[in-house]
């Protein structure tokens, strides 16, 4: 029998000295070495976004999970067409049809928008995954104030919204305004409390809830988080002033469903110490360019800080300087250096609290009912064990566990030292996400299989909407009656309506203020800013325009910095095929083709017809004007990067009110870098590309 590995060929094994006399410089199909041989290659060999691995399984869960067949269906399920299908990239919200099955499209929209704020930094892994969900943190990510913004935002998103809204629960339990609600919960705990069975008692109310989800609204009624006097228990006016969000502490208005509790997380940031100062301007942001003459020609405002408490520390006779004092450098870098794990830790607990809530409450295709038993089958064991169980017996095993741990250090460190020769990957086993809740998905791996599923049929998904419109004062859409509180309707009604009497005393203040600033006053504060203002804006229209002249003569980073303040003329409509950027400088559009043989991703200065591949005369008409063209599959890393440095960036949003257009990064197997500048739609042309490939993605 001839040895596993063998190329048949007329019913016999390849001779050894046939394999070896293969040319050593073939090009392999999807090398960016030759564009000929690529673009004439089968897409056989290649891992689509509609083909398996090798081995005749896709690379993750989620790449499966992307590529089933799904009972229910929405518009971007559907693969009847040649092309690539715009489903409403540049419309009207109202206008775009239910993309997914099962799943809203504003809470799509949500997921996607805080996946652009918190994925900056992908490459590609061939590590095996023991969770089968790529797009894990990488443990060698780094820190950067920028990246702990994000997490803390999201842990406040998750976790202290979360529970917010458990302590409301209880104060309403506690106030007895729900009389039939607090009497059964204070029966069945006088019972268990009476037959020594409260441990029992509440894991079987656990394993209820997770099994039986009908039973969570009846056990624990939901109510809008801003609407409940967190001390009381009772209705409360939301500090907002009206009742605009249902998932807000605040209660503010919003114009798409999840902006007002992420408007919330910015500001919960802002107001942290000097650490989250530092977030809050984005030092050492990881999109920064690597070298930006601007960025550091301006001052470091993060410095603020420090200068501040020096200048007191020389008010009160002291001597600040480094001179004089040998440990500030060493606790700076202490601190920085301390800053990395806080950071993973805090993105854990947010991963670990979505993984839970993704757990009790799937969202397809993620399956419904696996993650909620073997969730449950932890709890059942520990109902069985807990009915056995006397609280002599917890006393006894309690001090036990001290005294083994207190005295028998060496022991333990020899089954450490054995465990980590034997099984190297024995903690991360026992890690949450690859046992208990191994396959759940955090909320970025679950919007990537949604993008994934989207780019599986040729139908990318929608970007969110945005809106230049001002916030309305109207409450959000709500029942009286179906709200679960002690009040009447009236009561509901004016505690999420704006008093009458403060509004219109809020818009005479208004006008009061609109008549002040109508009168000509000598505001020597306001003089002296707009002129730094003035001056800065000029300073900044002197030094893009001495780029324009040094890119013309080859200054790779003065070509960086062409296209980054756009103007609204030059704002045009982009996507889901074609991208308006530059590359080197140069005016042009950056094209994905993933209805050809092989998806590439190709830059030009000419605009294709937004096929995606699928007319090949198109492409061929295009050819002599693409300056690269790279197979998707063979992107090993996307990285988004800043128009301007980070200082650079705030002094030039002060001073001319315009965004900053950022770039994007793309690495080849190769190690070739393709940058890509001023890019209009930079987010979604970073999601389309991650989504398309099977690649298994890594966050950094």
């Amino acid at each position: 029998m001839p040895m596993p590995g063998y190329v048949f060929r007329d019913g016999q094994p390849i001779p050894d000295s046939e394999l070896k006399q293969q040319p050593q410089g073939e090009v392999l199909p999807g090398s960016t070495t030759d564009m000929t041989r690529v673009s004439t290659t089968t897409s056989s060999t290649m891992n689509t976004p509609t083909s398996s691995t090798a081995d005749g399984d896709h690379a993750t869960d989620s790449h499966a999970l992307a590529n089933a067949d799904h009972d229910e269906k929405g518009a971007a399920q559907t693969s009847e067409h040649d092309g690539v299908k715009d489903l409403g990239w540049n419309e009207h919200p109202k206008q775009v049809p239910d993309l997914v099955g099962g799943l809203e499209n504003e809470e799509l929209w949500t997921l996607i928008r805080r996946f652009n704020k918190q994925m900056y930094h992908v490459k590609a892994t061939t590590a095996p995954l023991l969770g089968g969900l790529d797009l894990n943190i990488a443990d060698e990510d780094e820190f950067s104030p920028d990246k702990l913004r994000a997490n803390v935002e999201r842990l406040y998103m998750t976790v202290i919204i979360g529970l917010m809204g458990f302590g409301k629960h209880i104060a309403r339990l506690r106030s007895w305004r729900e009389p039939r609600r607090t009497g059964a919960f204070a029966a069945v705990y006088a019972l268990a409390w009476i037959f020594n069975l409260l441990v029992p008692t509440f894991m079987t109310t656990i394993i209820v809830l997770i099994v039986y989800p009908p039973s969570q609204p009846i056990l624990f009624p939901p109510a809008p988080l801003a609407l409940v006097d967190s001390s009381t228990g009772g209705v409360q006016s939301p500090k907002a002033g009206v009742l605009g969000s249902h998932d807000s502490a605040t209660g503010a208005p919003e114009k798409h469903k999840g902006e007002a509790v992420e408007q919330e997380a910015s500001n919960f940031v802002s107001g942290i110490g000097s650490i989250a100062l530092s977030s809050a301007t984005g030092k050492h942001e990881p999109g920064d360019p690597d070298s930006d003459p601007l960025n550091k020609s301006v001052p470091d405002p993060t410095r603020l800080a420090m200068a501040g408490a020096d200048a007191k520390t020389s008010a009160q006779g002291g001597t600040p300087t480094e001179h004089h004092d040998k440990t500030k450098q060493p606790m700076e870098d202490a601190m920085w250096g301390k800053m990395r794990p806080v950071m993973h830790a805090i993105g854990d607990i947010s991963d670990g609290w979505e993984r839970f809530a993704n757990a009790l409450s799937p969202t397809a295709p993620f399956p419904k009912e696996k993650p909620r038993l073997i969730l449950a089958s932890v709890f059942v064991g520990a109902l069985a064990v807990s009915l056995f169980t006397t609280s002599a017996m917890v006393m006894k095993g309690t001090t036990f566990g001290f005294g083994a741990g207190f005295f028998s250090d060496p022991l333990l460190w020899r089954g450490l030292d054995w465990l980590n020769r034997n099984y190297p990957d024995w903690q991360k086993m026992l890690e949450l996400r690859n046992s208990i809740l191994k396959g759940v998905p955090t909320n970025a791996q679950l919007t990537i299989t949604l993008l994934r599923i989207g780019e599986a049929n040729r139908a990318p998904l929608p970007p969110p909407p945005t809106s230049e419109q001002a916030l309305s004062d109207k409450p959000a859409d709500l029942d009286h009656d179906a709200v679960p509180l002690d009040a009447s309707s009236d009561e509901i009604h004016a505690a999420i309506h704006q008093d009458p009497a403060e509004k219109e005393a809020a818009e005479a203040a208004a006008a009061t203020t609109a008549g002040a600033e109508g009168k000509p006053k000598h505001r020597h504060g306001e003089h002296i800013i707009g002129f730094f203002k003035g001056t800065t804006r000029g300073g900044v229209e002197t030094k893009l325009g001495v780029d324009k002249v040094r890119a013309k003569i080859g200054s790779n980073h003065a070509k960086d910095h062409l296209g980054v303040l756009p103007k609204a003329s030059e704002m045009v409509p982009s996507g889901p095929v074609d991208f308006k950027c530059r590359f080197k400088g140069s005016k042009g559009w950056v094209n994905i083709s993933t209805a050809a043989a092989i998806p590439c991703v190709s830059w030009s200065k000419e605009i294709s017809d937004g096929s995606g591949g699928a007319v090949e005369d198109t492409i061929t008409r295009h050819e002599k004007h693409v300056a690269f063209k790279v197979p998707i599959q063979d992107i090993k890393e996307l990285k988004k990067v800043g128009g301007l440095g980070w200082k650079a960036k705030i002094v030039v949003g002060w001073a001319t009110g315009k965004t900053v257009a950022d770039g994007l990064e793309i690495v080849d197997k190769e190690g070739n870098v393709w940058k890509l500048t001023a890019i209009q739609y930079r987010d979604e042309l970073f999601n389309r590309l991650i989504a398309i490939g099977g690649q298994k993605w890594e966050s950094w």
